[in-house]
């Protein structure tokens, strides 16, 4: 039985090779997402084909970022696929946009606040403000909500903080980053296994390279649904 609290990454090369992989899963999966990597390999078609063939929900993974009146109008083009979320930044004139462009359907907008691939050293790479990385995180969740947001995407690590805003409530809390017990951390630095993901005030957790790489990738996808099933 499929739980759509776990979001499949199909963090493969192409369309094909998605396809493969969310037949293999079956029914055990519900939904997916879809990013920039696939972009160039047929991602929009999969997407669609997962969406009409399948009746499997789409996570569109873009973390759209520019003036608002061109994040309007590529968030307009996107909502006619019948997408279930949409990845943007989180910097507050463009969820403004994002929503405007979604208005309509039922297009759920995400903002990202700080990718879970990113720690302090990296911040500071990028010339960003000083303050622990949790504490932008939250910061940054807060002012996405105030815009209008349906939702976040936030390490593990923060979602009981993120949760616990007033903002929050009614809204989404998507945490990638998330590695089942004893699974390699790849480049991710702010992780957590998918119970505790969950129990700290996630909806969604997405997980890809731990079910993609596995041998019996339908197994890995199975035992993580019992890890939330059990909670």
């Amino acid at each position: 039985m499929s739980d759509d609290r776990l979001i499949v990454a199909l963090d493969v090369p192409n369309a094909l090779e998605g396809l493969k992989m969310a037949e293999t899963l079956g029914e055990t999966v519900s939904f997916y997402k879809i990013g920039l990597g696939m972009l160039t390999g047929g991602g929009f078609a999969l997407a669609n084909e997962l969406k009409a063939e399948m009746g499997k929900r789409i996570f569109l993974d873009m973390k759209l970022f520019d003036i608002g009146a061109t994040v309007e109008a590529a968030v307009r083009g996107l909502a006619q696929f019948d997408l279930d979320f949409l990845t943007v930044h989180g910097d507050p004139h463009v969820i403004r946009a994002a929503k405007e462009g979604a208005s309509g359907t039922n297009l759920k907008i995400l903002g990202v606040t700080i990718l879970t691939s990113l720690d302090r050293s990296d911040l500071d790479d990028c010339m960003l403000r000083d303050g622990a990385v949790p504490d932008l995180v939250i910061e940054r969740a807060g002012r996405a909500f105030d815009a209008g947001a349906d939702g976040i995407i936030a390490s593990p690590q923060e979602a009981a903080a993120i949760r616990a805003l007033p903002e929050s409530k009614g809204r989404l809390i998507v945490t990638p980053g998330v590695r089942p017990s004893g699974a390699a951390l790849g480049d991710q630095k702010r992780v957590a296994t998918p119970a505790s993901a969950i129990a700290d005030g996630a909806d969604h957790i997405v997980v890809g390279r731990p079910i993609r790489d596995a041998q019996d990738r339908k197994g890995a996808a199975e035992a993580i649904i019992a890890e939330l099933a059990a909670l």
